[in-house]
């Protein structure tokens, strides 16, 4: 008896025996190895050489690139997450309607978010954005001045900031989700109450996708931060104009593949890490006060 509980738990360690080789060969085991390298002086030509906390003292105390990294990427951050949600949450009310061709607006404006993240989209967006754009030409044609985009750190930014809100497509469908999951009588007892349009938005739509509001939130955010290939190709790899989109990740790589600091490279990582993990925390701590389950009330 005991011989065959063996054998089907050892055919079920066999099944899943792919997973867990791969999550220690290309998952744990190299976190755990950059957060060693963190703390050492490591060119990835010779072997890594312990220094301590002196990374991160550089990082903290001697390095103004990368508080300017810190300081584009927040604004990036904050700035691009909450106009995504809310662009993508005012196209998921209009596709919430009965339409033949629902099927096919809902691909479409799916679409950027497959291929936004592609370089061919950044060298799209760089043409778009020129001086000779289709942008400040529209801004020419509207009797309004054109924008140095690649001139002011600024604009650059704002530049991206609008990539990433045109990549509404994800978060637009798990909004198209939840409001799917609202029961129509809610609305329908409201209108008996005589509540408008904007009372039932305030009062029945939000609190009731107020869960999935925090979901796209949190995964939209941890996005955000790791944001690379636009910054990039964008701006070339440099991070220009004057540091107006060297977003972190741009810095990051900078170091650990442009200057071979990869010890230094592996401190800012963690770094990010760790403040993404405190930022999600505080949304969920927070979420108590703002978040509705239906369900259980309430928490």
């Amino acid at each position: 008896m005991k011989a065959r509980v063996l054998r089907r738990h050892l055919t079920g360690y066999a099944f899943i025996s792919p997973f867990i080789v791969g999550f220690l060969l290309f998952t744990l085991i190299p976190v755990a190895y950059s957060l060693y390298l963190s703390f050492t002086r490591y060119d990835m030509f010779t072997s890594p050489d312990w220094v301590g906390i002196d990374n991160y003292k550089e990082m903290f105390l001697n390095d103004s690139n990368y508080w300017q990294s810190v300081k584009v990427t927040f604004i990036y951050v904050f700035a691009g997450v909450p106009l995504r949600l809310a662009f993508a949450l005012f196209v998921a009310m209009l596709l919430n309607t009965a339409s033949r061709a629902i099927g096919l607006y809902r691909t479409l404006y799916y679409l950027p978010s497959i291929i936004g993240g592609s370089v061919a989209v950044g060298i799209m967006w760089r043409n778009i954005f020129g001086d000779e754009g289709i942008i400040n030409l529209l801004l020419t044609f509207l009797g309004l001045e054109s924008v140095r985009w690649f001139g002011d750190p600024l604009a650059a930014l704002w530049m991206l900031i609008f990539l990433s809100v045109w990549q509404f497509g994800s978060s637009m469908l798990i909004f198209l989700a939840g409001l799917k999951n609202i029961p129509a009588s809610y609305y329908e007892a409201a209108s008996v109450d005589g509540a408008n349009g904007v009372q039932k938005f305030f009062k029945i739509t939000l609190p009731m996708l107020s869960p999935v509001i925090l979901f796209n939130t949190i995964m939209q955010t941890i996005a955000a931060f790791m944001t690379f290939v636009p910054a990039f190709i964008i701006s070339k790899g440099t991070g220009d104009p004057l540091g107006g989109t060297l977003l972190y990740s741009l810095y990051l790589f900078k170091q650990g593949f442009e200057y071979f600091r990869m010890g230094y490279a592996s401190a800012m990582a963690w770094t990010m890490l760790i403040v993404i993990a405190i930022l999600t925390a505080i949304l969920f701590l927070t979420s108590r006060f703002w978040v509705h389950y239906e369900s259980k009330g309430d928490r």
